[in-house]
């Protein structure tokens, strides 16, 4: 097999030139990596600009008024998005999920969820297809959002205590217009909603059994995620990280609880239920109980970076390609290439020297 080395456009992180294999396989949907993990779900990351400064995210330290988001001309079109899609879902992708940033942000979102929501798998099946946000413009967008084919939200949420709510976000936005933005979406139709709340051990832990009573019986399913070290700017230390196991205790010895079998392979989020039948909760241990082993997922960021795993270092160059001549077989086997050498397994070989690596931000290619 001969290779071509495409030459790397600019990057605001260490970039791979993407290799083109010439006589590249038949596209048959069922790719697997180094570790035998299939390739199922594909997060696209529209903008990588947000109008919150999280701390776990994008502190004001680094992220303030000087700091250059990335030019129009550098992100991907709505055309380029659609086509990158269309390529990975022939690669077995079943799942599209987009992010940021704060994808609501990039102006006509909803005429890039009118065109993936076109996409079928292989086998006639739509693609599920899902966004992430803050919520902060969902209230006026969730309407527009479902009639442009969007099925579900997942909505950020850290806090339903308005103070610590408003010092999490660093920008004093009010934690009712998040539970608006989520009465909104449900009453649009983008449900079942999930509620994904990053715990910081002494910033805002003691709001897991607020957030607990609030969203029981809501029909919402909340999420808990530990407080991981991604990218390289949110000051990650191991002891504010609360374990999800202590999360389902604190939980549990309240409400009793019952752990539920996963959606599908590959799902990253344990499943539980309230004995009682109110509802459901989730826990996200990529810190504690590391999931690599069954992780499914590939991220593309706005600019046309591939990466392979969340806590990445550098990613590939599939702008190049799609704004270069090269055709959707050629592309096609570019990615199928990269993902047959995926052998990322960041959470299970985490330590003192990895964390102090400088990797791709959150905001860069979400969450």
């Amino acid at each position: 097999m001969t290779e071509r080395i495409i030459p790397i456009a600019e990057a605001r992180y260490p970039t791979r030139a993407p290799v083109v294999p010439d006589n590249a396989p038949p596209v048959s949907g069922l790719l697997s990596d180094q570790r035998g993990r299939r390739l199922h779900d594909l997060r696209l990351s529209v903008t990588d600009r947000c109008n919150f400064r999280c701390t776990y995210c994008m502190p004001k330290s680094v992220f303030d008024t000087d700091y250059q988001f990335l030019p129009q001309s550098s992100l991907l079109s709505f055309e380029e998005l659609t086509r990158i899609a269309r390529l990975f879902v022939g690669h077995g992708v079943e799942k599209i999920r987009l992010t940021g940033g704060e994808p609501l942000l990039r102006r006509g979102i909803e005429n890039l969820i009118e065109m993936l929501a076109q996409l079928r798998t292989p086998s006639g099946v739509p693609v599920d297809l899902t966004l992430t946000t803050n919520a902060t413009l969902l209230a006026r967008k969730a309407k527009s959002l479902r009639a442009a084919g969007l099925e579900r939200v997942t909505v950020s949420l850290d806090a339903v205590d308005d103070a610590v709510f408003r010092k999490m976000n660093d920008v004093d936005f009010p934690v009712s217009d998040v539970l608006g933005g989520i009465d909104a979406a449900t009453a649009a139709g983008l449900t079942p909603i999930k509620v994904n709340m990053v715990v910081r051990r002494g910033v805002n832990d003691s709001e897991i059994l607020p957030m607990a009573r609030h969203f029981r019986g809501s029909g919402h399913i909340l999420r808990f995620i530990e407080f991981m070290d991604v990218g390289a700017s949110n000051g990650w230390r191991m002891d504010e990280v609360v374990p999800s196991g202590d999360v389902i205790r604190r939980i549990g010895e309240a409400f009793p609880l019952e752990p539920i079998d996963p959606n599908y392979s590959g799902e990253v989020a344990e499943r539980w239920r309230y004995v009682d039948g109110a509802g459901e909760v989730g826990v996200i241990s990529s810190v504690t109980r590391p999931f690599c082993a069954e992780c499914t997922r590939a991220r593309v960021s706005t600019e046309g970076r591939l990466y392979t795993c969340l806590f990445a270092t550098e990613g590939h160059d599939l702008r190049a390609l799609l704004r270069g001549t090269y055709s959707d077989e050629q592309i096609s086997a570019a990615i199928a290439h990269l993902w047959n050498l995926r052998d990322d397994r960041y959470s299970e070989i985490r330590s003192d020297e990895t964390a102090g690596l400088r990797r791709i931000e959150m905001s860069y290619i979400g969450g």
